[in-house]
């Protein structure tokens, strides 16, 4: 349990800085343009240290102790760390490819990790009890879910960006230990089979899964807000700047410039 917790411990210093330091939080956010153009590749892990809010932070700590520390003590490390940080890249690099030509997407959280840890914990123990449900009647549940949330559109890409880190971490829980998928083929296939076909799709079509141009923000997930708030922060900046350039920098509200410094 000791490298959950040392997540854990790393995850809340790092977001508690991001939190409060918005120029921190955008360094190392999961940025399409920074990661495009400059290459700073270390934003497909940096981001997954961050949240956006408390809320977020506490709801993702919570399912990392919940599923993490019984799955370190259960297959090592080693394994358990592997699992978790391709998973946190995996689902990441899901989100790239779905959105490399919107150059201002960015997002932040260690939900894809964590997918990816309960998703091996899934090919694992498929019998496990979730929210009081077999795990692999759960796991075939959210693959589901997520084809539906995507094509209804009632929810953004971020689903799919989670279940990319869900699949990897399932995939490589079967390949360090393939005796559980001999035991356990047809509950796991069914999770597998129809993730996979979504993540082709995704790949193939990303145009499938925008969000409609008019969706309600309270519609809208803590990376779609991250987003969004960043974009209106911007186009406030621009008004700002604009109004010194007409009017000089007398002419500004406290208000206004307080955003500045910001």
């Amino acid at each position: 349990m000791f490298s959950t917790l040392a997540l854990i411990i790393i995850t809340c210093i790092v977001s508690f800085r991001g939190i409060h330091d918005n120029s921190f939080l955008e360094r190392y956010a999961f940025s399409v343009e920074q990661i495009t153009t400059p290459q700073q590749y270390y934003r497909f892990i940096s981001s997954g240290f961050l949240h956006i809010n408390w809320l977020h932070l506490i709801v993702n700590m919570f399912v990392l102790w919940a599923f993490g520390s019984g799955l370190e003590v259960s297959i090592g490390v080693l394994p358990y760390l592997l699992i978790y940080f391709s998973s946190m890249v995996g689902g990441n690099l899901l989100a790239l490819i779905i959105h490399l030509h919107h150059k201002g997407y960015t997002s932040v959280g260690a939900s894809g990790a964590i997918a990816g840890l309960v998703f091996a914990s899934i090919a694992l123990t498929p019998g496990l009890q979730i929210f009081f449900l077999p795990a692999w009647v759960f796991g075939i549940a959210y693959v589901f879910y997520t084809l539906y949330a995507i094509r209804s559109r009632r929810t953004d890409v971020g689903h799919a960006a989670h279940l990319g880190g869900a699949l990897i971490g399932m995939i490589i829980a079967i390949l360090l230990f393939p005796h559980t998928l001999q035991n356990n083929l047809l509950p796991l296939l069914g999770i597998l089979l129809p993730g996979i076909i979504l993540l082709f799709i995704l790949i193939k079509k990303p145009d499938f899964i925008l969000i409609d141009k008019n969706m309600q923000e309270k519609q809208l997930t803590i990376d779609d807000r991250y987003h969004l708030s960043k974009h209106h922060k911007e186009e406030e900046i621009d008004r700002i700047l604009d109004k010194i350039n007409k009017k000089g920098f007398n002419s500004l509200t406290n208000e206004e410039k307080n955003t500045l410094k910001k």
